[in-house]
């Protein structure tokens, strides 16, 4: 368990207070790694300012988005971000054979999902150096140049969420817990 505090609207600070009244308003709850990030007003501030961005301005479906989010979970092997981006993948479609392929570290059957995952972990293994042929694939399943980079965003907010998570070991939520996963999961484990 955690040794940080998780705050929430009413213990953050002024800077981190709006932050996260919108996460609470969005999700019912404040997500422990937002309530952890408000320990550091410039964490909680850049990540909420990206995630804005990556959401509202990212050309990425919801159900795309997430499954961009949970394989950087899985590759940061990130245990709340997993159970986290879990619920989050569900709740906007992606259907539920994706969402244990990418838990179990496999790549989706669907097409075009495999190639977001498949390049979104290579982005994290390879540490943004990744081949010519990891682009053209990615690229071959439909998505454009714009959104090779548009993955970058989704790995840097993931970076922040995923090790302040890995960090802090913060509990799950209520509504995350069904959701739970453990580093080397696999189904019948």
């Amino acid at each position: 368990m955690t040794s940080y505090r998780i705050h929430t609207p009413d213990t953050a600070g002024e800077t981190a207070k709006e932050p996260l009244q919108v996460l609470e308003s969005a999700f019912g709850f404040v997500p422990a790694a937002a309530g952890l990030m408000a320990n550091s007003p410039a964490l909680i501030t850049t990540f909420f300012s990206a995630f804005g961005h990556f959401r509202g301005g990212g050309t990425f479906g919801p159900d795309e988005r997430q499954v961009l989010l949970l394989s950087n979970a899985v590759a940061n092997r990130s245990e709340w971000a997993v159970a986290f981006h879990t619920l989050e993948s569900l709740q906007d479609g992606v259907e539920p054979a994706v969402v244990e392929a990418i838990r179990r570290g496999e790549v989706p059957a669907d097409r075009r999902m495999a190639a977001l995952s498949a390049f979104t972990r290579s982005l994290i293994e390879k540490r943004g150096h990744v081949e010519d042929a990891d682009v053209a694939a990615f690229k071959a399943a439909g998505f454009t140049d714009g959104q090779v980079f548009e993955v970058i965003t989704g790995v840097a907010i993931s970076a922040m969420t995923n090790y302040t998570a890995n960090l802090a070991w913060p509990p799950l939520e209520d509504a995350v817990a069904p959701h739970a996963w453990k580093t080397g999961y696999s189904a019948g484990a």
